[in-house]
């Protein structure tokens, strides 16, 4: 009889009976982080399309928010590590093939890019800021001067910062749920919609609020079409992406997925604006919060349903 040892990890904590590595730290992160995406990628455009003075609360007043939204995203991710000493080690070395790297830098990125474009622009929300130092002003005036180059980068780390946020998943291949293509770009596209909702509520200028609300409209449609091609391939897959489309379409998690974040985050907010479009008065608070709800759910969902998924059965 020849006698075998079996080492398995299957025992610890948060393994068994299903993997539960994330908590609520994680989906957090990848909201903030579209929002701030969808941010960025707005006031850099309009500023390179000579929209500033048009579009002022998303070239100028919108975007000093993004600094704050990208620290308490990656406080969030800094709860979540397990070795909080050693994350400077994701700056020693950069590798094209890891979405954590990617992430990493390109953070390391737009943090500091975020807050120079909130500072020369921090007046829209404090309009009595004077700045008292000839030497600041002097930095103020310089910093201006290179606009239109920090509005490319803005554009190109917005899309980039967008797009990684579902990458991130969607390289784990151990989990079906998480592994399809569609989630960079589903991600980038709920993170613009974000985005175009708090635009929407700052704004006191109804043509402003009229223009993203048509472009939340177009991206809305976007993402209920990635959805649902997203099911189509699971559906069109091998049996175990199959069984993981299943937790949305009939298993534990069907009716929160389609009620918080198909039905209350995208079809009830594209109602509401479509009523105030054809000038039936709807309070914009009401569709900005279901979006931004609807953006949050579905990456709480999908973070949540992809550790339920398994190749194991």
């Amino acid at each position: 009889m020849k006698e075998e040892l079996i080492i398995s990890g299957r025992m610890n904590p948060k393994i068994d009976p299903v993997l539960h590595a994330w908590g609520w730290e994680i989906p957090t992160y990848l909201f903030l982080g579209g929002l701030a995406a969808g941010l960025l990628f707005f006031a850099g455009l309009y500023y390179l399309l000579g929209k500033e003075k048009v579009y002022s609360v998303a070239v100028r007043k919108a975007p000093v928010l993004i600094p704050i939204i990208l620290v308490v995203g990656l406080l969030a991710l800094f709860i979540d590590l397990h070795h909080k000493p050693y994350f400077w080690r994701l700056y020693t070395t950069i590798k094209i093939q890891s979405p954590m790297s990617w992430g990493a830098w390109t953070l390391m990125a737009v943090t500091p890019l975020s807050m120079v474009w909130a500072a020369i622009n921090i007046r829209e929300w404090f309009p009595n800021w004077d700045l008292k130092y000839t030497w600041i002003k002097d930095i103020e005036e310089f910093i201006t001067g290179y606009k239109k180059y920090m509005a490319w980068a803005m554009v190109l780390f917005g899309v980039i910062l967008g797009i990684y946020t579902g990458i991130l998943l969607s390289a784990f291949n151990a989990r079906p749920l998480w592994n399809t293509s569609i989630l960079g770009p589903l991600f980038l596209a709920s993170g613009l919609s974000a985005g175009s909702a708090v635009i929407m509520l700052l704004s006191k200028n109804h043509n402003e609020r009229k223009v993203f609300a048509r472009i939340d409209l177009i991206l809305i449609g976007i993402e209920l079409f990635f959805i649902v091609h997203m099911f189509m391939g699971f559906q069109a897959s091998t049996q175990v992406q199959i069984d993981a489309s299943h937790i949305f379409l009939g298993g534990e998690l069907t009716a929160a997925f389609w009620i918080f974040v198909v039905v209350l985050g995208m079809l009830v907010p594209a109602a509401l604006e479509v009523m105030e479009l054809r000038k039936i008065k709807v309070p914009v608070i009401i569709p900005v919060v279901l979006i931004l709800f609807g953006s949050f759910m579905l990456r709480w969902l999908i973070t949540y349903g992809g550790q339920l998924s398994r190749y194991l059965y």
